[in-house]
């Protein structure tokens, strides 16, 4: 039988968070360490400890736990309170924990190898690339874009287009360097080379997006 084919447990008993919990944890860590095509239903509830109905009872297939595995580890790196604008922090602090968090977030070991995962399905499971995208890069831009949203209503920077200006923030935090440690070309950096970056990343963007002094 099939991943997909596994019959929903459907409504029952309330779910255990612990046991969701360890679900995640135990797909997280195969599908990084065996692919997504490697990584049974079966072998993921063996590794959390429960059964496979109740992985099932969790998660109605392979593909929703693996869309949810992106997620978790998404919300780890960046909650959400690091997207909250406050009075207290200026905006050059804030730009500044996000970047740091993000930069943090796709040099990881994990974010690397699913992101070479994903790179090697491309082709051949273009559903699941939608699924990674929707689950974890696209929630981050949405996320970011809002931050910006309110950015600009509060007079802090100039804004026109939130959504824009969001993927042009993480791109730049990517760099070049990230493309290079992705195709195994480099190494990670070290923490201070990252902070140094991130600054430089910052600067620029504050510069494109200051709102310019009266004449």
């Amino acid at each position: 039988m099939s991943d997909k084919s596994f019959p929903g447990n459907g409504p029952g008993r309330p779910k255990d968070p612990a046991k969701r919990k360890a679900i995640l944890e135990a797909a997280k860590c195969l599908f990084l360490r065996q692919g997504y095509d490697g990584s049974s239903m079966d072998a993921i509830a063996a590794h959390a400890g429960v059964s496979k109905l109740t992985v099932y009872s969790h998660f109605n297939d392979k593909e929703t736990l693996f869309a949810a595995a992106v997620k978790a580890k998404c919300e780890e790196q960046l909650p959400d309170l690091l997207f909250e604008l406050t009075e207290e922090a200026p905006i050059e602090a804030l730009l500044m924990r996000i970047g740091l968090g993000f930069y943090s977030l796709i040099n990881s070991a994990e974010s690397v190898g699913l992101h070479r995962t994903m790179i090697a399905l491309a082709s051949s499971n273009p559903r699941l690339s939608q699924l990674f995208y929707e689950a974890g890069p696209k929630q981050v831009i949405e996320e970011m874009a809002r931050l910006l949203a309110e950015v600009d209503r509060a007079g802090k920077l100039r804004i026109a287009d939130p959504h824009g200006a969001a993927e042009h923030f993480f791109c730049l935090v990517k760099g070049g360097h990230h493309f290079r440690h992705l195709i195994g070309c480099a190494e990670a950096q070290s923490a201070e080379d990252e902070q140094a970056h991130v600054c430089d990343v910052v600067e620029l963007f504050l510069r494109a997006y200051r709102i310019p002094p009266l004449s």
